[in-house]
């Protein structure tokens, strides 16, 4: 196995494998009680943030708040893909359904895996998330789908960055679902609903 800490609990072969993304300060075990609510049977693969930020893990370094670090993010999309596909491998799960789960800093990271390496990761479900990279790659994205639920006065991941991400999202032809909520940073149980729903929805 290789770099990354992590946890990783079987379920049922029937259920999609849900990649658990955590937001900066946060752990593996954080969004096991959202994932359990979205998809109750899912083996659950939830790694640690790698990079230390006054000692709240995170994804990738960022300069100020909402200022990312664009080399490292890079970086650590690569790092986190390479994690997932060897983690499909060891585990034996490569045949299985995968999804990211991502809230905030998971979120952004599961966002730039996204755009960056489709070989890891195809579907996603983003909570407060935002445009992660400036120029990312034309890689055809036919056949990944995203989901992302924003607030709509989150100052953290403002709606003009998510925007952004959608657009170039769909610009690669990924199918995206877009929700919005009258919140701030955080996940409302309208957009879990929503996002069981796009979860079920899947061909």
């Amino acid at each position: 196995m290789n770099s990354l800490d992590h946890k990783y609990v079987e379920g049922s072969p029937d259920a999609p494998v849900l990649l658990l993304l955590h937001g900066t300060g946060g752990g593996p075990d954080d969004l096991v009680p959202l994932a359990r609510e979205l998809s109750p049977s899912s083996a659950l693969l939830a790694p640690a943030g790698p990079v230390s930020e006054h000692g709240a893990a995170r994804w990738f370094r960022r300069l100020a708040e909402g200022v990312f670090d664009h080399e490292d993010v890079v970086f650590r999309a690569n790092q986190l893909a390479d994690f997932v596909v060897a983690a499909r491998k060891d585990y034996g799960i490569e045949d299985r359904r995968l999804v990211a789960i991502g809230f905030s800093n998971g979120a952004n990271i599961a966002a730039a895996v996204t755009l960056l390496r489709p070989d890891a990761v195809r579907e996603v479900a983003l909570f407060a998330a935002m445009s992660p990279v400036p120029s990312p790659p034309q890689h055809d994205l036919s056949g990944t789908r995203v989901f992302l639920s924003n607030g709509e006065h989150d100052p953290m991941a403002p709606l003009a960055s998510a925007e952004a991400l959608v657009r170039a999202l769909r610009e690669r032809s990924a199918e995206v679902v877009a929700h919005r909520h009258p919140g701030g940073h955080t996940v409302t149980g309208n957009g879990l609903v929503a996002a069981a729903d796009w979860l079920g929805r899947a061909k």
